[in-house]
C-alpha cells in the first residue's frame, strides 16, 4: 500500500513537472519577438507602393498563414478607426516563389481587405519586404508626409495577443503630435524569410 502511494506521488510530481515545463515553453514562445526590421530612414525609392507627398503612409507586412498575425490585423483595424483619412495604409502579403497561385488568399487576406482605408497587395517574392527590411510577420512601418521614418515595429504586445500595446500607442502619438518617446517596438509573428 505504501509503495503504491509512493509511485502515485512520484507520477503526480512528474506530471506536474511536465505541465509546468510545457507552460514555460508556451510562455517563452508567446513572448519571444521575431527579428526586428531596420527599415530605411527615408521612404525606399524602389518601392512600388502608393506614397503621396504630405500624407503619412503605414505599411504592414504579413505572412498569409501566420496565426499570430490575426491579432496584428485586429490591432490595425482599431488603429485605422482612430485615424480615418489621416494616412495611406498598405497591408502586404508576402508570397514566396514556387507556391500555388492562390496561396496568399487566406482568411487573413480577407480580414485585411475588410479594414476601411487599407489597401491589400500581394508581395511576390518578398520584394517590398526587402525594401523595408521586414523579417517578421506583423512588421509595421510608418513614414511621415516628408518620407521620414516615424515608427517601426509590431502593434501587438505578444504573439496573437490583442489589446492596448506600445506599438499602437506610439503610432497614434507620432501621427498626432510628431516624434514620440518610443519609435520602435518588438514584432511578434512568424518569419517572412525562408521556410515559409
Amino acid at each position: 500500500m505504501r509503495r503504491g502511494r509512493l509511485v502515485g506521488a512520484s507520477l503526480g510530481l512528474v506530471w506536474f513537472g511536465a505541465v509546468a515545463a510545457g507552460l514555460i515553453v508556451l510562455w517563452n514562445y508567446e513572448n519571444a519577438p521575431g527579428i526586428a526590421a531596420e527599415p530605411p530612414a527615408h521612404w525606399p525609392a524602389r518601392s512600388a507602393l502608393r506614397h503621396v507627398a504630405g500624407v503619412p503612409t503605414l505599411v504592414m507586412l504579413v505572412h498569409p498563414h501566420c496565426p499570430c498575425s490575426r491579432a496584428s490585423l485586429e490591432e490595425l483595424d482599431r488603429l485605422m478607426a482612430h485615424l480615418p483619412g489621416v494616412l495611406i495604409a498598405h497591408v502586404l502579403f508576402v508570397k514566396p516563389a514556387g507556391v500555388p497561385a492562390d496561396w496568399e488568399q487566406t482568411d487573413l487576406w480577407r480580414r485585411a481587405a475588410s479594414i476601411p482605408g487599407v489597401s491589400v497587395t500581394r508581395d511576390d517574392g518578398g520584394v517590398e519586404a526587402q525594401w523595408f527590411d521586414a523579417a517578421t510577420s506583423g512588421q509595421t512601418v510608418v513614414y511621415d508626409g516628408d518620407d521620414r521614418l516615424l515608427f517601426s515595429g509590431g502593434i501587438t504586445a505578444a504573439r496573437g495577443h490583442e489589446g492596448d500595446n506600445p506599438g499602437r500607442t506610439a503610432i497614434l502619438s507620432v501621427l498626432a503630435s510628431g516624434p514620440a518617446e518610443q519609435r520602435s517596438t518588438p514584432v511578434f509573428g512568424c518569419s517572412l524569410r525562408g521556410g515559409i
